[in-house]
């Protein structure tokens, strides 16, 4: 398999709440108005230390979307999505962005996001950006 060579980053991040690994700066939040079925979601500009799995269409909150899911390459634990190509027009804006699920990841003060058991939202996507 190999040998495993993860990004460190510096500064407020976001990392993996199974693991620690780091996964993204606080600094590239384009958008914290994101849901999924757990509760909140963050979109990001970049993000370190994950792999890709394979293209889907889902449909979403704001139309269909082909994404990849994201995984913490350190222990496989799926943290976000990755979008590859959005249908509508108002939503090219998201290509090539990530979304971590607050749920998945600790935020910058070590903090865990608990699951939002009534969360009615499937798919994802924020209201306004």
């Amino acid at each position: 398999m190999g040998r495993l060579f993860l990004i460190n980053l510096e500064g407020n991040i976001y990392s993996c709440k199974h693991c620690h690994t780091h996964l993204a700066l606080s600094d590239d939040i384009i958008s914290k108005s994101f849901h999924c079925r757990h509760g909140k979601a963050y979109l990001f500009d970049q993000v370190v230390n994950v792999t890709v799995g394979e293209k889907e269409e889902r449909m979403m909150i704001t139309g269909m979307h082909v994404v990849v899911d994201i995984f913490c390459v350190a222990c496989g634990s799926i943290v976000g999505w990755k979008y590859e190509s959005a249908f509508e027009k108002t939503q090219k804006y998201k290509e090539g962005k990530f979304i971590l699920e607050r749920f998945k990841v600790l935020g910058p003060d070590g903090s865990n996001y608990p699951a939002v058991r009534e969360a009615q939202i499937v798919g994802s996507d924020g209201d306004n950006v």
